[in-house]
């Protein structure tokens, strides 16, 4: 083929512009960067393969159930048996599994509409529901929501005493992720709840990470629960599952979320893999979540130490002594630089700080969320001092 037939494509390339990564090219050098680095403070199920998932499946799937028991059918089998784990572990009369958390609590939000007769729900405005879910309460079901305050922290008691307009249910999520994963004080918490009772409300809670909460409160699981009408957890974001939520409460609620469950499309054939992954992460992960918070708050401290002694401008660390095994990390540069410092750090060092997704949350200002799981427990404080020289050295400026 002569050069005039092959036309514009073999044009040679012209300044910076032709040499930049598309958006698919930048993920995925994100990932190999992250997968190759040796050292990380957690390892999420969702980036890894299928077949380390299937794996470890099947590894650890006879320790928690008997694998010569029939398949589960639209919800009973091992499905059941995790419900009634759940149950126990929480001290409710009973617990539906969903596929997601979303389904969950929109499902239980309906139900307790229907049963206080006001479809009006008070949450914080930085609730999962508000900001993740497309507007689903209100497109769904009808409901509407109210916010007891603006401040990022859980509404206190006063606020909730104090809010304008009646509400049936008060919507707590526990801890408050987009606040930095926070949490009020154990006195603060029942004092709420019992604010919203004086109100003639029902209480419910967004445990979606309930379950590494019990260090912060200094009171196991289920007197947590009992401070609330109905509770959610999930399955995979603390204890590793594949996906899956449960809500626990009432056994009459729970029969009623069972029929909605069906409505939404819900009722899945089989789910075992998914209920196999969430009693594995109940039976190894849950003991373990108590020593990944005491070591986040040495974590915590040594990052402070290593960002001053990087000299940085400003840095925050926040909460400065986390509340669960999760806080956020505050930078002042564009969330792409610090991406870029992050992936070259684990492909220079194999050490991968921080994830590598950084959210811009002013002019040159970003914030990431920073998770210590098992293998972060590798890392001494010493560890983390000398990972953020590394880090902050790979900083474009």
């Amino acid at each position: 083929m002569n050069d005039a037939a092959q036309g514009p494509a073999q044009e040679p390339t012209r300044g910076a512009e032709a040499a930049q990564p598309t958006p698919e090219q930048r993920r995925e050098r994100r990932r190999l960067a992250w997968r190759g680095a040796r050292r990380a403070l957690w390892r999420p199920g969702f980036r890894a393969t299928v077949g380390e998932l299937l794996t470890g499946l099947t590894d650890a799937a006879p320790d928690v159930y008997d694998l010569d028991l029939p398949v589960d059918m639209y919800g009973n089998g091992i499905v059941e048996t995790l419900e009634e784990r759940v149950a126990g572990l929480l001290g409710t009369e009973a617990a539906a599994f969903f596929p997601s958390g979303t389904m969950a609590q929109q499902v239980a939000l309906r139900c307790w509409a229907g049963r206080t007769g006001n479809a009006t729900v008070a949450m914080h405005p930085l609730s999962h529901p508000e900001l993740h879910e497309r507007h689903a309460l209100a497109d769904l079901s009808g409901l509407r929501t109210v916010h007891p305050t603006q401040e990022p922290r859980t509404p206190s008691a006063g606020e909730v005493h104090d809010l304008d307009e009646p509400f049936g249910t008060l919507f707590l999520e526990l801890p408050l992720r987009e606040a930095g994963f926070v949490l009020p004080s154990w006195e603060e918490l029942v004092a709420v709840t019992d604010a919203a009772r004086a109100r003639d409300a029902v209480v419910h809670v967004d445990g979606a990470r309930l379950w590494e909460c019990t260090s912060h409160f200094g009171h196991p699981l289920d007197e947590i629960a009992a401070l609330a009408d109905s509770v959610y957890v999930s399955f995979y974001k603390s204890l590793g599952g594949f996906g899956g939520a449960a809500l626990a409460g009432p056994r009459t609620l729970v029969d009623e979320a069972k029929a909605w469950r069906h409505r939404y499309g819900g009722q899945v054939l089989q789910q075992f893999p998914t209920a196999l992954s969430a009693l594995i992460g109940l039976e190894r992960e849950l003991p373990r979540l108590p020593e990944y918070v005491a070591h986040a708050r040495v974590v915590a401290g040594a990052l402070r130490e290593g960002f001053a002694g990087a000299g940085l401008p400003w840095a925050r660390v926040h909460p400065e002594e986390p509340h669960t095994h999760q806080f956020q990390v505050w930078l002042p540069y564009e969330a792409e630089a610090l991406v870029e410092a992050g992936v070259v750090q684990a492909e220079e060092t194999g050490v991968s700080l921080f994830p590598q997704v950084w959210v811009r949350g002013g002019p040159g200002l970003a914030h990431t969320e920073v998770t210590v799981g098992a293998p972060g427990l590798e890392w001494t404080a010493d560890d983390v001092r000398a990972a953020v020289t590394e880090f902050v050295a790979r900083i474009p400026r």
